[in-house]
């Protein structure tokens, strides 16, 4: 009698266990035969179970089952934004910690893993197309755990999160990959536009450097280095990095134009009219080329002409003259540039002003008469 009572315990407990097995096999089931909202309904029971939320066979069905919903055109629709990927890697990352990454379980866990890294990926560029973009970061924070190697997730987490106006964010990003030995121009630059942003200037410089040390061809870096010594008064220093930026960019006019106002302040005024005219034959619609070529003979002549009448008269009648002719050469020199000045900007009274005299003392007197009205507003 003893023994049927213990033969029937033990048929009881097999059922039992069997029992609760049944859920995970019937997901199994339903999931082969392609209704995963059944196998959804028997995975999430097994979860829950005593007898079987604790093993690693539960956890891997349950990724696989999830796995296959987010990709279904039809039960994808089934769930919110990014649920099944979430749920998925959340499956496998259980059955790994339940069996080990060496374990059965484990090791096709593992490499379902690499498989949602895509699908991650793909669904914060859907997010962020969609404008979405703090559902997109999360997608993207998604794929770093899942390849915590690979940069491109921490890239396009930093672009959402500029796109989120997340500044915190972004910079949090820029700082991995920089600590991943990343390097990029675009990185770079939006470093800095934030730092300007925030009024850092320190880090504004720190960071332009360390980009120009990357990339020592990188036009803009250049440029801005340029502009940040011309600005401090390093005009010696800026030269060099100007005929650099030249030889990246030969046709640029407007650096042949700052070059040759370089040279202008440190006083090498054959070399800064060379640059003007090459600026000139660039671009003959450059404003300041022509204008500053303009005021470098208009001042040339207003030197002799000065020199001149400060002569008393055996000087003067002697090479006063003459002084006073060469002066007119350079004021006929002048013209031109000033009149293409005054036609790109017809208002500019910096231009209208020393024209007017050049008309006089050209002998133009209509031409002179005519600016003089327009200085006076008639």
């Amino acid at each position: 009698m003893k023994k049927l009572v213990l033969t029937l315990v033990a048929a009881a407990a097999l059922h039992t266990a069997s029992a609760q097995n049944s859920a995970v096999n019937n997901a199994v089931l339903y999931q082969k035969q392609g209704t995963l909202d059944k196998a959804r309904t028997e995975i999430d029971k097994a979860i829950t179970n005593d007898k079987t939320k604790d093993k690693a066979k539960t956890w891997y069905t349950r990724g696989e089952i999830y796995d296959a919903m987010t990709s279904n055109p039809i039960y994808g629709k089934t769930l919110k934004a990014g649920e099944g990927m979430n749920l998925a890697y959340e499956s496998y990352q259980k059955a790994i910690q339940l069996d080990g990454k060496d374990g059965e379980y484990g090791k096709q866990a593992a490499a379902k893993m690499q498989g949602l890294y895509g699908l991650a990926l793909n669904a914060g560029v859907e997010s962020y197309n969609a404008k979405n973009y703090a559902e997109a970061v999360k997608s993207y924070q998604m794929a770093q755990q899942m390849n915590p190697q690979d940069t491109t997730a921490y890239l396009y987490a930093a672009y959402a999160s500029l796109a989120n106006e997340n500044t915190a964010g972004a910079k949090e990003y820029y700082g991995k990959l920089m600590a991943m030995n990343y390097k990029s121009p675009t990185m770079y630059s939006q470093l800095m536009q934030i730092a300007r942003q925030e009024n850092n200037e320190q880090e504004y410089n720190k960071l332009l450097q360390s980009g120009l040390q990357a990339y020592p061809n990188n036009k803009t870096f250049v440029l801005e280095d340029l502009n940040q010594l011309i600005s401090a008064g390093k005009d010696k220093e800026a030269i060099n990095k100007l005929q650099h930026a030249i030889e990246l960019d030969p046709k640029n006019a407007n650096l042949h134009s700052v070059l040759g106002s370089v040279y202008d302040k440190l006083k090498q005024p054959e070399q800064a009219v060379a640059s003007y005219q090459k600026s000139i034959e660039l671009d003959p619609n450059n404003f300041d080329p022509q204008f500053n070529l303009g005021v470098y003979y208009y001042n040339k002549a207003a030197e002799l002409y000065t020199k001149a009448s400060k002569m008393d008269l055996a000087a003067y009648q002697k090479s006063g003259k003459t002084l006073e002719a060469n002066g007119k050469k350079y004021f006929q020199q002048s013209l031109p540039y000033f009149e293409k000045a005054m036609e790109l900007q017809p208002n500019e009274r910096a231009v209208i002003v020393p024209l007017q005299k050049v008309y006089v003392r050209l002998g133009r007197n209509a031409d002179a008469d005519r600016l003089n009205a327009k200085l006076e507003g008639k």
